[in-house]
């Protein structure tokens, strides 16, 4: 346990074991480890998430890094404001809460009140449904604007993987996504809940910081693309093998959901990698018949 935890955590005997409780507090102390805690603040009742602020900080940043991108590409920049809010927002969201319900119903959600579903605030998204939830939605704004698809994903693919960022950010302040344990040098206390590892690899730090220098490389890449949907493409694929590789050392998932121990996301990854490939290589070609 690293020296500046005793000021985050109190200790109490419960069924003659010692457990690691965080205490109650409005205001999160000035210790940095006190950052962990997924309650930002209160007001009031209304009780803010760490989680929740990661999460609009992230579309917020798409927002403003993709409009800024749109006119480059012959987009209006009102144009991207009007598909992030409220296309994109809501339907990344519920694509990302939809897959997580259906894949953790048996441990987070049976037995327990449907309210439980909406409570997206705490966590419980996961980001291959909300990029397929956001797919669906930017394929229909593109036939009802009349606005060319591809090119769209072009403009949108760098700002989804900087938003991955704040993602992964809000991922550490609520305790999720979690490493297995860790004996490196920038292995990180897990903190959050009772928990008998005392250090684990800060899988969301490696993630978003993978995320942030695919984003630069992406938003560098853009003004070079040679055809519609290539930078899209380019996306899917590094993330795939990204989010792959950061999966090695997440610990956070249960033996119900390893598969060959393989996670749910390396499954997918797999399929987005084919995807990517496949886009690439049939747009290149279109590209070369229409010149």
């Amino acid at each position: 346990m690293t020296p500046g935890l005793n000021t985050v955590l109190r200790m109490t005997q419960a069924g003659g074991r010692t457990r690691r409780v965080f205490p109650l507090f409005t205001r999160p102390r000035s210790n940095y480890v006190s950052l962990v805690h997924p309650i930002a603040f209160n007001l009031g009742p209304l009780t803010v998430h760490w989680f929740g602020i990661c999460i609009a900080l992230a579309f917020l940043a798409g927002m403003l890094t993709a409009s800024r991108r749109a006119p480059l590409a012959g987009v209006s920049a009102e144009s991207i404001t009007d598909l992030i809010v409220p296309w994109l927002l809501l339907g990344g969201i519920l694509g990302a809460r939809v897959m997580f319900v259906t894949t953790y119903w048996r441990e987070e959600f049976a037995g327990k009140p449907i309210t439980e579903i909406f409570m997206i605030q705490r966590g419980g998204l996961v980001f291959y449904g909300g990029l397929l939830g956001a797919s669906l939605t930017v394929i229909l704004f593109a036939r009802i604007k009349k606005l060319p698809l591809w090119n769209l994903a072009d403009i949108l693919a760098p700002s989804i993987a900087l938003g991955s960022v704040f993602g992964r950010i809000g991922c550490l302040l609520n305790g999720c996504c979690y490493g297995r344990a860790c004996e490196l040098p920038w292995a990180i206390p897990r903190l959050l809940g009772e928990t008998d590892q005392p250090l684990v690899h800060p899988t969301q730090i490696y993630d978003a910081l993978l995320n942030l220098s695919l984003y630069l490389g992406l938003a560098w890449f853009f003004r070079r693309r040679k055809f519609d949907g290539q930078v899209f493409a380019i996306f899917l694929v590094c993330y795939a093998i990204t989010r792959s590789t950061v999966e090695l050392f997440r610990g956070d998932y249960s033996q119900a959901h390893l598969h060959g121990g393989l996670t749910p996301a390396h499954v997918l990854s797999f399929g987005i990698f084919l995807v990517g490939v496949s886009g690439y290589v049939i747009l290149s070609r279109r590209e070369k018949r229409a010149i």
